[in-house]
């Protein structure tokens, strides 16, 4: 039981990443986005490829990793700025499909669908974090979490973060204020799949094997799930709807109910969960994050007539 409820835990670190690139793109930037699960695939398979075929050791790969997923989003960022809505989300739901079906065709590079496996364990100071023993593998993996929300939160109260709400809000009043939309539409792509790419280089690390069966569009689909659950806009909100994304899905075989509830339960499950927080609570759970205000207009000094200076 306990090995269970750890192992939680630590999808629910892995994925958290995943839903806070996301909320980045749709929290913040307004943009329905479905190709998460390809830039996670790309994170995976850059450290898999890199540490079983080249022999880089894991804290290497992480970095090659991100980049590889940033520059995937930018490729997919930028010919799609024009589109919105349900032709975004098509656009996207495409790109994570591309993605899977050249991870499953390539054979020489990806050895198709049977995958990379005996992917090395990450190593600190000589010592092994072993997916066996998950309590290791969990630190490490919220340490990676703890970071990306502290990076995250300071984007957010940031002028980058200031311009993609504005973005949100009004992109054409944006735009007239100065504001380069095109700029920062493909910063929030490219900063989003980061943060799957890093995700995907700790699943690889997890399962120590990769197949182009586990990057599914349902992949792209929990991970929406979780924002708009926790609550759009709101890093520490995601959190939240990761955590219960992945205890809600692993229910039924935390209580013993596996062998009667069909697979596909899950899928209805998430289509419920969106319908269900659309029309009772749109704003997710804890809400969008209030608005950080500006530093506080400061009283001016006085010159010698009394007046401000």
């Amino acid at each position: 039981m306990l090995n269970f409820v750890l192992l939680i835990f630590i999808y629910s670190g892995i994925y958290a990443l995943m839903a806070m690139g996301q909320n980045v793109i749709t929290g913040y930037v307004g943009l329905l986005s479905l190709c998460q699960a390809g830039f996670f695939a790309i994170g995976s398979y850059a450290t898999a490829i890199l540490s079983v075929t080249y022999g880089w050791n894991f804290w290497l790969t992480i970095p090659i990793a991100g980049v590889l997923a940033a520059l995937s989003g930018v490729l997919i960022g930028l010919p799609t700025l024009r589109l919105k809505g349900d032709y975004l989300a098509i656009a996207t739901l495409g790109f994570g499909e591309i993605v899977r079906n050249i991870l499953n065709n390539w054979d020489s590079l990806t050895r198709g669908p049977m995958g990379i496996q005996r992917i090395p364990m990450a190593t600190v100071f000589g010592l092994k974090i072993s997916p066996y023993e998950k309590w290791g593998f969990l630190v490490m993996v919220w340490i990676f979490v703890l970071v990306g929300y502290l990076f995250f939160r300071h984007l957010a109260r940031s002028r980058m973060g200031r311009a993609l709400e504005a973005i949100r809000e009004d992109e054409i009043a944006a735009s007239s204020m100065g504001i380069n939309t095109t700029k920062y539409k493909v910063w929030a792509f490219a900063l989003g799949a980061f943060a799957a790419g890093v995700a995907g280089s700790l699943q690889a690390v997890f399962t120590l094997s990769v197949s182009p069966g586990t990057f599914t569009f349902m992949v792209s689909i929990m991970v929406l799930c979780m924002v708009v659950l926790g609550g759009m806009g709101n890093f520490l909100a995601v959190i939240l709807g990761a955590f219960l994304i992945q205890f809600i899905s692993y229910f039924p075989q935390l209580v013993g109910l596996s062998n009667i509830i069909p697979p596909q339960f899950k899928q209805v499950l998430f289509g419920l969960i969106l319908v269900v927080m659309m029309i009772w609570r749109p704003q997710g759970i804890l809400g969008r994050a209030p608005r950080m205000t500006l530093n506080p207009k400061k009283k001016q000094p006085k010159d010698s007539d009394g007046g401000e200076k």
